[in-house]
């Protein structure tokens, strides 16, 4: 069974969600790797099978992976493409960040006294 607040997400908001567990994380990093099964995935993260398919479920609803059936053997390959847009998403914020870093760096910069005494 799917979750089914997971369902009405929009296809960044689902990209979102499924990084939003260390656990998928830890997966999709793996995946970075080459192909793994379920059970691959699973191992490292000491957590059932039917834990990990959940898993791998929200990754594959968020576009992440895709996942292939083998006789038994469910394979998974990521699929990169959805974090484009959330990276573009965060850069805009990042370029945010920055310049509120880097003013604020300069007022204390300038207000620094021992600048000012030499």
């Amino acid at each position: 069974m799917f979750n089914h607040m997971v369902e009405g997400l929009t296809e960044m908001d689902a990209v979102f969600h499924a990084l939003a567990h260390g656990a998928r994380r830890d997966m999709l990093g793996r995946l970075a790797g080459g192909e793994l099964t379920v059970g691959e995935l699973a191992e490292p993260l000491t957590m059932s099978l039917a834990a990990a398919s959940k898993h791998v479920k929200v990754l594959e609803h968020a576009g992440l992976v895709h996942r292939t059936v083998a006789g038994r053997r469910h394979v998974c390959r990521l699929r990169p493409q959805p974090l484009a847009a959330a990276s573009e998403w965060l850069a805009f914020y990042e370029r945010y960040w920055t310049e509120s870093l880097d003013a604020l760096e300069a007022l204390f910069t300038d207000s620094n006294p021992e600048k000012e005494q030499r």
